[in-house]
């Protein structure tokens, strides 16, 4: 029996991969005028690409509105495949650069979460593999990571708490959620959210990843608040656990920065809540490729992510 002359699915010639960094650009931002600055095109040239997709596949990948573009089932299947793409030109990328010329310092930003909770056992795996290649990172809150980025300072980092940038492209890397705790000797205790009015609540400094994506869902859950007089606000994670530690208030903490602390039974978790920030830590990217060192380490770390003990 002979092939139908019409396939009933889109072959793959008819999809051009020059058109997916603008299609990812858009899934990741949700309008059309951030995903332009991302790949630094105009708006018309990435609302025609998006055109040019559709039409080769013959499905439409986002609903419009005045509030932005979301994405179709079809768009969401499809950005599985095309961040498979991305993810494959990188390596090989990062593979013939690396066996053309010397891979260099490894330098990088990373958020200040990241930096001491999730970077360390990849960064140690990394360096089993390089014991020589010197090392540099620059541990900011977010927004100065990404300021690092935007100025061409620093060419990689991992950041928390946003899920667009302009002027830098965005790359999940691993699941986060942020939990309330307390110290195992507090002296107060929560079994709902109201309760907070009366507890001190122990703050991450503005422009912390983990403090932007906190103020939100608190608003959403009834918890119009900012910090008081009751309250601290501190400029790292281990200061604000040592915080906890002592009795001084409740925090909401990445599950990242409190796994030994829970193993350990110095603070514990208030399930009773119900109160779950969950995000996804980031890579920021360049526009342009990765190059030497950082491409990389990227790579590695793409290949063999760090794990969460739950």
């Amino acid at each position: 029996m002979g092939l139908s002359s019409k396939l009933p699915w889109a072959p793959v010639s008819a999809i051009d991969p020059a058109l997916l960094p603008a299609f990812l650009a858009v899934m990741d931002s949700g309008r059309i005028s951030s995903a332009a600055k991302i790949v630094h095109l105009s708006q018309p040239a990435v609302t025609a690409q998006i055109r040019k997709l559709e039409a080769a596949l013959a499905t439409p990948l986002f609903v419009r509105s005045a509030r932005g573009v979301a994405p179709t089932p079809a768009a969401e299947r499809l950005s599985v495949y095309a961040r498979r793409v991305r993810r494959a030109l990188e390596e090989a990328a990062a593979t013939v650069n690396a066996g053309e010329e010397p891979l260099g310092e490894l330098e990088l930003t990373a958020s200040t979460t990241i930096a001491a909770h999730v970077l360390p056992s990849v960064l140690a795996r990394f360096r089993s593999e390089h014991p020589s290649l010197p090392v540099r990172i620059e541990v900011a809150n977010t927004e100065d990571a990404l300021d690092a980025l935007k100025s061409g300072r620093l060419p990689l980092g991992l950041v928390e708490g946003h899920a667009r940038a302009a002027g830098v492209r965005l790359q999940a890397f691993v699941d986060d959620e942020v939990v309330p705790v307390i110290g195992r000797g507090a002296p107060f205790r929560l079994r709902t959210l109201r309760a907070l009015a009366g507890v001190p609540i122990l703050w991450r400094e503005p422009g912390s990843g983990t403090r932007s994506v906190l103020e939100g869902p608190l608003r959403r859950a009834g918890i119009r608040r900012r910090p008081g007089p009751l309250d601290l606000e501190l400029a790292s994670t281990e200061a604000i656990l040592g915080a906890v530690v002592a009795g001084l208030g409740v925090a909401f903490l990445s599950r990242w920065s409190i796994q030994t602390h829970l193993a350990a039974g110095a603070v514990q978790l208030l399930p009773d809540l119900d109160f779950v920030v969950r995000r996804t830590f980031h890579w920021a990217l360049p526009a342009g490729g990765l190059r030497g060192a950082a491409a990389r380490f990227h790579a590695f770390a793409q290949r063999s992510p760090p794990v969460a003990v739950q």
